[in-house]
């Protein structure tokens, strides 16, 4: 554990220098540098976000479905009720997903 926190302390020091330096070494280089480095970070950054989306949303629809097959494994009689509502939250989880790839998308290609 004590290893876990000073790898973590470090990674953090990391991460604000980088950050840091990023400020001030924007403010000598040109307008097109800064501006192509920046676009590279948020394309990035998308990337990254539409993974956590797609991520998010495989567990989402996951626990839906499970917790959809102990119910009715509890109460068969009710399968059907359970299946219809299961099915409407698993269509509203993966709406959102979608959108929010997309909009990770355009900012991606944009």
């Amino acid at each position: 554990m004590k290893n876990l926190t000073r790898y973590g302390l470090f990674l953090f020091g990391l991460c604000a220098a980088f950050l840091l330096a990023g400020e001030a070494g924007a403010q000598v280089l040109t307008e097109e540098v800064a501006s192509a480095t920046y676009n590279g970070f948020a394309k990035a950054g998308a990337a990254i976000g539409a993974g956590l989306v797609i991520m998010g949303g495989g567990k989402g629809i996951g626990n839906i479905g499970g917790n959809a097959v102990q119910a009715i494994a509890r109460q068969p009689e009710a399968g059907g009720s359970i299946f219809q509502n299961m099915i409407i939250a698993a269509a509203l989880i993966e709406g959102a997903t979608l959108f929010a790839v997309v909009v990770c998308l355009l900012v991606a290609l944009g």
